[in-house]
């Protein structure tokens, strides 16, 4: 449990969440029983990632020590081998979950499973060539929402993308506040991520953007009534979101120390907004 950082739950179950709550806002009919079964492999598929990220970071010598993040390894809480093998374990079983919920569903899920699994396999190198956010995008919004759109209802719906920018971007800010806090030691171990391309004051900037737009978003659907009003509800965590921003946009001046647990409390936005957004739209479709 404390090597697949369970705090980061939210980032991998409120895309599932969301998606069923939309779906049951428009009045599709929902195998909820599949929804759940996606959401218990897009979370193991989530620890697989975690955990191999931190065996390859450890090897690349991009933790060491001093830095900042999970400390399984470099503190000797584990061993390398160990590390390797639960990733490993914990692969195979989202891989078979994934597997089985094809065979109840439908081919498409497989070619979007396939592409979740490679996001999941090759993150460290992306991350380490600048296109960590890029990948956090595509596995923790874009397919997740698609995926269990097409496993619950037996079609994919692609308006479920308008749900999927705004909880993807605050599930980006998670990896970025990360990224930002550790410029200094990634250019030591030698990577490149964006964080580094962008330099201290827009990487502040841009994560900034990802706490706050969402709220734009969500905002201005609800006006032109794409999304239902009672998701305004939202903004009742804006104050968390603006918090979250004025710490990342202070630490520019003040180093990295400032943000050390950002990244916790960007997973804890992620979830009181995805809840919030999800109730919204429950609520829509009861009082309808």
């Amino acid at each position: 449990m404390i090597a697949v950082r369970p705090w980061s739950t939210p980032a991998s179950a409120m895309p599932i969440i969301v998606t069923l709550a939309y779906l049951f806002w428009k009045g599709a009919e929902i195998n909820w029983l599949y929804g759940l079964w996606a959401l218990v492999g897009m979370i193991l598929f989530h620890y697989a990632g975690n955990v191999w990220s931190d065996w390859f970071d450890f090897r690349k010598k991009v933790d060491a020590e001093d830095t900042y993040g999970a400390k399984t390894l470099t503190t000797g809480m584990f061993t390398p081998k160990e590390i390797m093998w639960l990733a490993a374990g914990l692969l195979v079983v989202a891989v078979a979950c994934g597997l089985g919920l094809v065979a109840v569903t439908g081919l498409p899920l497989l070619w979007i499973g396939i592409a979740g699994a490679a996001c999941t396999v090759l993150y460290p190198l992306m991350k380490y060539n600048a296109l960590g956010d890029l990948d956090i995008l595509i596995n923790f919004a874009f397919l997740p929402t698609l995926g269990t759109s097409y496993a619950v209802t037996g079609a994919i719906d692609w308006s479920i993308l308008l749900i999927a920018l705004p909880v993807g971007l605050i599930t980006d800010g998670i990896l970025h506040c990360n990224n930002t806090r550790d410029v200094v030691t990634d250019k030591r171990a030698g990577i490149r991520t964006m964080a580094m391309g962008l330099g201290s004051k827009w990487a502040a900037r841009l994560y900034a953007f990802e706490m706050v737009f969402p709220y734009i978003w969500v905002g201005v659907l609800s006006v032109l009534g794409i999304f239902p009003m009672h998701t305004v509800i939202v903004f009742l965590t804006i104050a968390v979101a603006l918090g979250c921003a004025s710490t990342m946009l202070k630490s520019v001046g003040q180093g990295p120390a400032l943000i050390n647990d950002l990244d916790v409390r960007t997973a804890n936005l992620q979830m009181m907004f995805s809840v919030l957004l999800s109730a919204s739209f429950a609520a829509a479709h009861l009082l309808a």
